[in-house]
């Protein structure tokens, strides 16, 4: 499928379809999700999910999340149904500054700012300066730049498939064609989700200008400057792995931890790179748990 990914044809059955919204942010039109207590001093969850997903991952947490918060999950610039920005601002002080925008446009103080992956390094560059006491939590967080060469291989690669207008279109018909999205996802990231899940990211990874926008956020990714300054992030920081990730490596996660100055770490067994889709009641019960130690309890 060509051309942005259309609300009314696309969204028809997006999940929570109900709970979305448009919004004009830093002229970007975002897609967000909102659920929740609607009172002012309702605390809220911004959650932020990670490269070429959309909110709709979010989709077991946020209903059990949404009962003692009021949680906003957007789609990310050039993911899903939020527009696009030029390709060099898809990088991590980009999507970072694009995030802070929105933030100021909602009009709200998050009570945490929660990230899967790469949403998990947006979210603690997002805190920098700015958000300085607001608790953050990673889920299988990308925090650990690759090793040389492949820092300078991978997004070498990245850049090249982002500027050639055919690829994405040709890894979205690849995806089409293989019409095995669920198993593609098990290889991938070894993680088994529900079949509304698989369908949603089939429709993603179908999608050219979704791809486009995922291989720009890769091209333009530099994690070192985020390395350097994780000792000086005094934020509550809690990461949670899954020891099954085969996408983000252990010991990258521990680094960070070390580096951080208020840090804390939760490994899971049994559990792949899409952990917070495999058992969300497992994951809202750790994130409630941090947060009432943070005295964010609602």
């Amino acid at each position: 499928m060509s051309g942005s990914l259309d609300w009314q044809r696309d969204g028809r059955t997006w999940p929570h379809r109900e709970a979305s919204r448009f919004i004009e942010s830093a002229g970007l039109r975002w897609h967000v999700q909102v659920m929740g207590p609607d009172e002012e001093d309702a605390p809220v969850l911004l959650l932020l999910h990670g490269t070429g997903a959309s909110c709709h991952s979010w989709r077991g947490l946020m209903p059990l999340l949404a009962e003692n918060y009021r949680v906003i999950a957007p789609d990310l610039p050039g993911h899903a149904f939020t527009q696009a920005m030029r390709g060099s601002q898809m990088s991590l002080p980009g999507m970072a500054d694009a995030v802070r925008a929105l933030i100021e446009t909602l009009e709200i103080e998050p009570a945490a700012m929660i990230g899967h992956s790469a949403g998990a390094a947006i979210a603690l560059t997002a805190a920098l300066d700015r958000f300085t006491d607001t608790p953050i939590i990673g889920l299988n967080p990308a925090l650990a730049p690759f090793p040389w060469p492949a820092a300078q291989v991978f997004p070498a690669m990245a850049r090249v498939l982002a500027l050639n207008p055919l690829v994405p279109k040709l890894f979205s018909g690849i995806s089409r064609l293989a019409g095995d999205t669920e198993g593609f996802i098990q290889r991938s990231t070894n993680s088994r989700i529900d079949r509304e899940g698989a369908r949603c990211y089939a429709t993603l990874l179908g999608n050219s200008d979704h791809a486009r926008s995922a291989l720009a956020m890769m091209a333009n990714w530099d994690l070192d400057p985020l390395e350097r300054a994780l000792p000086g992030i005094a934020n509550p920081v809690l990461l949670i792995h899954a020891r099954g990730d085969n996408a983000i490596p252990l010991d990258g996660v521990e680094d960070a931890v070390r580096a951080l100055p208020d840090a804390t770490l939760e490994v899971l067994p049994g559990l792949g790179h899409l952990m917070h889709e495999e058992r969300p009641e497992e994951i809202a019960g750790l994130i409630r748990g941090f947060l009432d130690r943070q005295g964010h309890s609602n």
